[in-house]
C-alpha cells in the first residue's frame, strides 16, 4: 500500500466539533476546473457543518499564463505546469482530475501511488483496458476513489432511486434515456480535443452517453447485452486556429438498445447534432406500478405517474417540485420552491466524496467509484464493438 497523505492522523487528533482539512490539487482549469473550484468555495457554508474543509492548495495546467490566472481567480495557493510536482506537495490530500480524457490515466495512477485520494471526471478512461489500470492502481494504493458522475447527485435523481429501491414502482420494464446537445450541429464548429479519438476515446458516446449509461446502472441495474450504432455526420471540421480542416474520427451520435440482467429493456441515445437541444438529458423509467420521468433542463422536477392512483378519473402525471425540506439535500439549501441548478450537483458530489475520505460513509452505492467507471467503459466499448460488427455484444466485466 502506498504511503498516504496524512489526514487519518489529522482526523483522529481533532477535538470534538473540529472539522478536518483536505488539501486539494486539481488538474485542469477550464470548464470542469471552474465548476469544481466553484463547488469547493460553496461547500463549507452550504453543506453545513461541512464534513471537511477543502483547502485549495494547487491547480495545474499546460499553459503557465492561463494556470496562473486561474489560481488567482479561484484562490489556489500555487499554480503548476507540472502536475507531478503538485501531486507530490505534502499538503495535497485529494487529487481532482478535470483534464481531457487522455490525461486521466497517468496522473490518477501517479496520485494513487503517492497516497492521494482521487476523483476523476467522466468518462474515467478512453477504453476499458485503460480504466482497468486505473482501478488496479487505486485498489493497490488503498486510497478513496470516485468518478465524477455528478447527475447521481441531482435531488430528483436521488429521489427517483429511493422510490425504486423502496419497491414502490415494482418490477422495472423499461429504461429509456437520451442526452442531446447542439454543440456540433453547425458544420463550421471547430474541431477540439473532443473530436479526436486519441484524446477523447470516443465522441458523443463517452462525452454524453457515459452519463446515461451510468444512470441506467445506478437506477435499474447491470446491463447484460447491448447492440449499438454510431455515426459521424461531419467528417472534416475547421481547426480552432482557423487553419486547414481536421478529420473527425469519433462519433457525432450513437443509439443503442440494452438488455438488463433483471429483464428490463433499455434504449440509449446521445448526439451533439441536435439543433435546439442545449443540455437535454432526459430519462424515463416504466415499471409495474408507475412511471418516472426526469429532464435535466428542468432538474428540480420529477414527473411521477402511479398506475393505481384513485380516483382514476383524475389519474395522470404529477410534476413534483423536488424542493421540500424532506427531499434529498434540501435541508442545506433554500425554502421550498427556491430552486437550485446544475452547478450545485458538484457541491453534493464533493460533499459525498469528502465524507467518504474522512470515514463517515462509503463512496458507493450513492457515488460512483472506479469500479463503476471501469464498468461504464466496458459498456461503451461493447457499444462500439457492436457498431463495428453489426451484432449484439454481451457485457462482460473482468473483475
Amino acid at each position: 500500500m502506498a504511503e498516504q497523505a496524512d489526514i487519518t492522523k489529522t482526523v483522529s487528533e481533532l477535538k470534538e466539533g473540529e472539522i478536518p482539512e483536505l488539501g486539494i490539487g486539481i488538474l485542469g482549469h477550464a470548464f470542469m476546473g471552474k465548476a469544481h473550484s466553484n463547488a469547493f468555495k460553496i461547500l463549507p457554508y452550504m453543506m453545513y457543518p461541512p464534513v471537511a474543509m477543502p483547502r485549495l492548495v494547487g491547480i495545474a495546467g499546460r499553459n503557465e499564463e492561463a494556470v496562473q490566472e486561474a489560481a488567482r481567480r479561484y484562490g489556489y495557493e500555487r499554480a503548476y505546469t507540472d502536475w507531478r510536482r503538485m501531486i507530490r506537495n505534502r499538503n495535497v490530500h485529494v487529487f481532482d482530475n478535470g483534464a481531457s480524457n487522455d490525461v486521466h490515466a497517468t496522473p490518477c495512477i501517479y496520485a494513487a501511488e503517492h497516497g492521494k485520494h482521487v476523483i476523476c471526471e467522466k468518462p474515467l478512461a478512453r477504453s476499458a483496458a485503460e480504466a482497468r489500470r486505473m482501478l488496479e492502481a487505486v485498489q493497490k494504493a488503498g486510497v478513496k476513489h470516485m468518478v465524477a458522475f455528478n447527475y447521481r447527485f441531482v435531488p430528483a435523481i436521488v429521489q427517483a432511486k429511493k422510490l425504486i429501491d423502496s419497491g414502490a414502482l415494482g418490477r422495472i420494464y423499461h429504461f429509456r434515456a437520451v442526452y442531446l446537445q447542439e454543440r456540433l450541429a453547425d458544420p463550421t464548429a471547430p474541431k477540439t480535443w473532443r473530436q479526436d479519438k486519441k484524446t477523447a476515446g470516443s465522441g458523443a458516446l463517452g462525452d454524453l452517453g457515459a452519463h446515461i449509461i451510468d444512470l441506467g446502472r445506478f437506477l435499474v441495474g447491470e446491463p447484460k447485452r447491448v447492440s449499438g450504432m454510431t455515426r459521424t455526420f461531419i467528417e472534416q471540421r475547421p481547426r480552432l486556429d482557423g487553419s486547414v480542416s481536421g478529420s473527425v474520427d469519433v462519433d457525432d451520435a450513437f443509439v443503442a438498445w440494452v438488455e438488463f440482467e433483471n429483464g428490463a429493456l433499455g434504449t440509449l441515445e446521445a448526439s451533439r447534432m441536435c439543433h435546439g437541444r442545449k443540455n437535454y438529458n432526459c430519462i424515463e423509467i416504466n415499471a409495474e406500478k408507475g412511471t418516472l420521468r426526469f429532464d435535466l433542463e428542468k432538474l428540480n422536477a420529477l414527473d411521477v405517474y402511479w398506475a393505481d392512483e384513485e380516483p382514476k378519473e383524475t389519474r395522470g402525471f404529477h410534476n413534483v417540485l423536488v424542493t421540500e425540506a424532506y427531499h434529498p439535500y434540501w435541508e442545506n439549501w433554500w425554502p421550498r420552491g427556491h430552486v437550485i441548478g446544475w452547478v450545485h450537483t458538484f457541491v453534493h458530489e464533493f460533499h459525498h466524496f469528502f465524507g467518504a475520505i474522512v470515514g463517515k460513509w462509503d463512496v458507493i452505492p450513492w457515488g460512483a467509484d472506479f469500479v463503476d467507471g471501469y464498468k461504464n467503459a466496458v459498456i461503451c466499448d461493447a457499444i462500439l464493438k457492436s457498431s463495428r460488427s453489426g451484432r449484439a455484444v454481451d457485457v462482460a466485466y473482468d473483475l
